[in-house]
């Protein structure tokens, strides 16, 4: 089987639009957050980028604690396989903490879905949701996104930590893809 070429198409989100964005997204987490001490779960590899920003904007009086956990739903596709795999747990348990997760994008709702369902069995004090992106004309599973970046069109998409089979992850600002030859 030859596996399809795919190439970077014009910018969704600038790196301009991403930092103001997330600079209100933090700003509105914070004053949710205010006096409580938070674990913020970045979802590998993908979220990275947008996590470490998100973070970096909330005021220095809020106790922020990281970790991390990394799933798999896509492998090389650019479409979600509808099943989630651990690929990587969190480090600490998170009993009576207050949890954020941060997801680069939702789109058909299966992994997000799947890791509230677990981490829900956890019993955290609260378990809230943060996305950079929702495509939600991919949804399949309905999931509350607690906060949410930008609503965005039906389009496969890198850059800003989001990749193509470990391709363009890199790039700055968000781009659509599409398939050479289409």
């Amino acid at each position: 089987m030859v596996e399809q070429e795919y190439r970077i198409d014009k910018v969704l989100f600038s790196r301009g639009e991403i930092a103001e964005r997330i600079s209100d997204l933090a700003g509105r987490i914070a004053a949710d957050m205010r006096g409580r001490e938070l674990l913020v779960v970045g979802i590998l590899n993908g979220a990275v980028f947008f996590l470490t920003d998100l973070v970096r904007r909330m005021p220095e009086d809020l106790d922020v604690r990281v970790d991390f956990m990394s799933v798999s739903s896509y492998e090389n596709a650019t479409k979600s396989s509808g099943v989630v795999r651990i690929l990587r747990d969190i480090g600490s348990s998170i009993e009576d903490r207050h949890v954020l997760i941060v997801e680069d994008i939702i789109d058909t709702g299966y992994t997000l879905s799947y890791l509230l369902e677990l981490l829900h069995a956890r019993k955290p004090a609260s378990l809230k949701t943060c996305v950079l992106l929702d495509k939600s004309a991919r949804r399949e599973v309905a999931v509350h996104v607690d906060y949410c970046g930008f609503s965005m069109p039906d389009a496969f998409v890198v850059g800003y930590g989001l990749d193509y089979a470990g391709r363009w992850r890199h790039l700055p600002d968000i781009h659509s893809v599409s398939a050479v030859g289409s």
